[in-house]
């Protein structure tokens, strides 16, 4: 799996960057067929985003979350990116 991280008004710290690394990391246990993790944080105003795009075996999956702390807003995107993909490996079990 290659997780690509980058900043939009914000400097990557290595913090953040270990942050999100782990959370997003722990998708790997519900698909193996996770290529490639695009995740893009960035700041407008008082309000932290957070998205991220993960290219799977037959679909992209696209998630984004917005919070006032940015380590809730990877953590809801986490949330998000998760139940997506238990979605969509039950799509693909019946096939």
């Amino acid at each position: 799996m290659q997780l690509n991280i980058s900043g939009h008004h914000l400097d990557v710290t290595d913090p953040i960057k270990s942050y999100i690394t782990n959370k997003l990391g722990k998708l790997e246990r519900h698909c193996d067929h996770i290529s490639t993790i695009n995740a893009i944080v960035s700041v407008d105003k008082l309000l932290q985003k957070a998205e991220a795009t993960i290219h799977v075996k037959g679909a992209d999956i696209f998630a984004a979350a917005e919070h006032e702390d940015l380590y809730a807003a990877i953590d809801i995107l986490e949330d998000k990116l998760d139940r997506q993909l238990i979605k969509y490996k039950e799509k693909n079990r019946g096939r």
